[in-house]
């Protein structure tokens, strides 16, 4: 039996299903009328670049420690300004 149909016979209301207009609508002020881009999703923009740019940094950070102090430690080569 169907669960459609047990609760018909029990005399329940039908369940409620998520429907797609369900989903957050962004209903913040665009940042130009024609624009399609509203200001929250600039500052989410603005967010996320923030935090790339900081992971950007810590990357060429940790390639130069391994550049110049940990690849000629290990012996993998050697810097062209020590010969």
């Amino acid at each position: 039996m169907g669960e459609a149909r047990r609760r018909a016979q029990e005399g329940l209301l039908p369940r409620q299903t998520k429907s797609k207009t369900m989903n957050k609508v962004d209903d913040s002020p665009r940042i130009i009328e024609w624009l399609p881009v509203t200001q929250k999703q600039r500052d989410q923009f603005f967010d996320i670049s923030v935090k790339a740019g900081w992971v950007g940094i810590g990357v060429l950070v940790l390639i130069w420690v391994v550049v110049r102090f940990i690849g000629p430690a290990a012996g993998w080569w050697i810097p062209a300004d020590l010969h």
